[in-house]
């Protein structure tokens, strides 16, 4: 399946870069997460140089097996360099090969191979990311330095099982997470130092209260914040322990507290998409909607293959501000996106209360009992974690123009 199509840039920026996923080249397809997470890994630690701008995993991810030519990748990201390579595991020993190519005259600028012990897999990813640098010209500060140091586990089977989880928790399905914290806390119990492993663990848990999954939804984000207040405290330098703990703080209503932790986040890694927009979502809760459309507008230049979720919050945002058009605008991107979202249809009914197109208010609103029978405006009233709860209200009030509410 191709990846979507997205407007080109003309010039993309001269020190840019996106990391295609590496092939696994094990012949053994559940070897996939091993090459997949030293990808990721290797993106991370780029993403920490103020001086690159470099594509979040998600858009980079979305040429995963496919037969692209580096220019394309490279025209359809915004981006002048393309980093891609090869992982071959076999027993205790691995192979990669990694180059890197000018997407826009498709030349070599640096390519090489390492054979290593699995033991030196950090060893190598380092090797690589400084190898990169050079290849670029970066001048980079004592503090640059600092942040490239790796940050992960020396236990390469705790590091075995926390690629795993993480693969694993980004799929986003119940399935999916419950399998993923059982990985995790397996390489908790062999490194409990492992920040990162604690960092994803609390994101497990916080997915489990977003979504309610979780049996006691109050007991999920309880979990989420002592693991992700552990991950901070292992390694106040991770920027995903951070962004984890971000989220607590903004869902149990301490807009103060998340706002920081989402600073010091981007601080840490200024490339971390995820880390601008739960930023945004802070400042869009705090009644700060303005600041909020920057740092969404920032996520979505860094991740261009963005969840469609993103598109909700943009209108969230407009709404806030009262520019209707604008969010029904967002709104019905989001649907032809995602066809059974409940909450941009009850969104896009209250914008319509608000320009006065009852009919049109009425009709969304039959679309949202219509994706979800259940849906209530008191269960989200109480759980969305406005810091004014008048902000919810003008929502409701565009329902009850249009005679949906009383």
């Amino acid at each position: 399946e191709a990846a979507p199509s997205r407007p080109t840039q003309a010039a993309p920026p001269k020190l840019s870069i996106a990391v295609r996923p590496f092939a696994n080249m094990s012949g053994d397809t559940e070897q996939d997460y091993f090459a997949d997470g030293i990808s990721e890994d290797i993106i991370t630690a780029l993403s920490k140089l103020s001086q690159l701008f470099v594509i979040a995993r998600n858009s980079s991810f979305t040429f995963k097996g496919q037969n692209v030519r580096v220019q394309e990748v490279g025209a359809k990201l915004g981006v002048r360099h393309v980093l891609e390579g090869s992982v071959r595991k076999s027993g205790n020993r691995v192979r990669i090969t990694a180059q890197l190519i000018d997407a826009t005259t498709g030349g070599h600028l640096w390519a090489e191979r390492f054979d290593r012990d699995l033991t030196d897999i950090f060893a190598v990813q380092d090797d690589v990311t400084q190898q990169i640098v050079g290849a670029l010209a970066l001048n980079l500060t004592d503090g640059d330095r600092q942040r490239l140091a790796p940050e992960h586990s020396r236990d390469t089977e705790a590091y075995d099982y926390f690629l795993r989880g993480r693969e694993l928790w980004h799929r986003l399905t119940r399935e999916t997470n419950i399998a993923a914290r059982d990985l995790l806390q397996r390489a908790i119990e062999l490194d409990p130092t492992f920040a990162s492993a604690h960092a994803f663990l609390a994101l497990t848990h916080g997915l489990d209260y977003l979504n309610r999954w979780s049996a006691s939804p109050s007991e999920s984000m309880a979990q989420a914040e002592e693991v992700a207040t552990q991950a901070v405290t292992l390694d106040g330098s991770n920027p995903w322990a951070h962004w984890a703990l971000a989220i607590t703080k903004l869902y149990t209503r301490r807009h103060d507290g998340a706002i920081n932790e989402a600073e010091r986040a981007i601080v840490l890694n200024p490339n971390f998409a995820e880390g601008h927009v739960i930023l945004g979502e802070a400042l869009y809760y705090s009644g700060r909607s303005e600041e909020a459309l920057e740092s969404f507008a920032r996520g979505k230049t860094l991740n261009p293959y963005f969840p469609d979720v993103l598109l909700h919050f943009q209108a969230l945002a407009q709404f806030q501000l009262g520019r209707y058009e604008e969010a029904v605008d967002l709104l019905m991107q989001r649907l032809a996106r995602n066809a059974v979202t409940d909450v941009s249809r009850a969104l896009l009914a209250a914008c319509y209360g608000h320009l006065g197109r009852f009919a049109e208010a009425r009709a969304a609103w039959e679309e949202v009992l219509r994706v979800n029978p259940d849906y209530s405006l008191e269960y989200r009233r109480k759980v969305l974690p406005y810091k004014n709860p008048a902000d919810f209200e003008v929502a409701v009030d565009g329902l009850r123009k249009a005679g949906i509410v009383q």
